[in-house]
């Protein structure tokens, strides 16, 4: 039975009120607040901790920032953060809580998919006249099913410098809570929304013997799942909700029992990292007649014939003709019987 992980910190900017930290700032000189500290704890950072540098070097960069917890920042960000000219961020209003937080007072400007290509030249011209400029998301490692491939891919034509300051990724942080292998993974992003898109889109990733991770939103959880076990087979799989947050959770087992569990359970609150692991060699000799005719009658024969044996064959590793010449027989036989 998967429980809760034990919560390591709020996933709210620190509980203390606004005009409380205001206080402590300016009771502290040269200090800045430290969100999520304990009473009692040191409470500040000096300025010889977070670095504002005047003669940053010019150029984009690509800037790392929490996926909930606000003390999941990197001190280099910080220090990138409150040295650029200004900061181009997915949702400002997520950027400013994060400011607000650790005392910058950089600028801040809305670069997201929708205005992107009327910030971009603006942006660039920046860069071209020598300004240093910083890139974020609203969580986590930016272009990462984020905005920002088309700016950091100009800005490299245009011979402008593009600098990684990493952090926190939910891609990674996911699966290395999953318990499963880790030697070879691929992002493959959020799956389509409907079901038939969405299963064709796990088809073609079903021959790949990696690791792959998925994002997913909560009200999709179950029927993902569900698809997933359609053609994927019964493969082991981990949910990993909430990361970083106070109620951090990761769900490990059969993608069938994860599929019925979010079902029954409903959806779950928060941001989702699915973990799915790589076909298991130890099950890939051929299977029995047994194990197809049950795959057969589990998947029925509501749908188009060929699109489920596509699928059945490829979750089973038999040719597509073996499965569909199988199906033809077996619906002649359930027709025969109803009748």
């Amino acid at each position: 039975m998967a429980r809760p992980m034990t919560p390591r910190g709020s996933a709210q900017i620190p509980p203390r009120s606004r005009s409380e930290t205001r206080a402590r700032l300016e009771s502290t000189q040269g200090a800045t607040p430290v969100p999520g500290a304990e009473p009692g704890s040191v409470q500040t950072l000096s300025h010889s901790v977070i670095r504002q540098d005047p003669d940053l070097d010019p150029g984009l960069y690509v800037v790392s920032t929490p996926i909930g917890n606000l003390r999941d920042i990197t001190l280099r960000a910080l220090d990138v953060l409150s040295s650029v000219r200004f900061i181009c961020a997915e949702d400002t209003r997520v950027a400013a809580r994060l400011l607000a937080a650790y005392g910058i007072s950089t600028p801040v400007k809305s670069y997201h998919d929708h205005n992107g290509a009327q910030m971009r030249p603006h942006i660039l011209s920046e860069l071209r006249g020598g300004a240093s400029v910083a890139l974020i998301s609203d969580a986590g490692t930016p272009l990462v099913s984020d905005p920002g491939f088309k700016l950091v891919r100009e800005a490299a034509r245009d011979g402008i410098r593009v600098t990684a300051i990493p952090g926190a990724s939910a891609v990674l942080a996911g699966l290395a809570v999953s318990g499963l292998p880790t030697d070879r993974f691929m992002f493959v992003g959020f799956p389509p929304a409907r079901s038939a898109a969405r299963r064709r889109f796990f088809l073609d990733l079903a021959p790949f013997s990696s690791t792959l991770i998925f994002f997913e939103g909560p009200s999709r959880l179950a029927e993902c799942l569900e698809d997933m076990a359609q053609v994927f087979g019964n493969r082991e799989a981990a949910v990993a909700r909430e990361i970083s947050k106070v109620f951090e959770e990761t769900r490990r087992g059969s993608l069938s029992d994860l599929a019925a569990h979010y079902t029954h359970l409903g959806p779950p609150r928060g941001e989702l990292v699915i973990i799915l692991a790589p076909p298991n060699a130890d099950q890939a000799g051929e299977p029995s007649q047994d194990e197809l005719d049950a795959a057969i009658l589990s998947a029925g024969f509501e749908r188009k014939l060929g699109e489920v044996a596509s699928e059945i064959a490829m979750r089973l590793g038999l040719s597509r003709r073996t499965v569909y010449d199988r199906m033809l027989v077996l619906r002649r036989q359930t027709t025969s019987e109803a009748g």
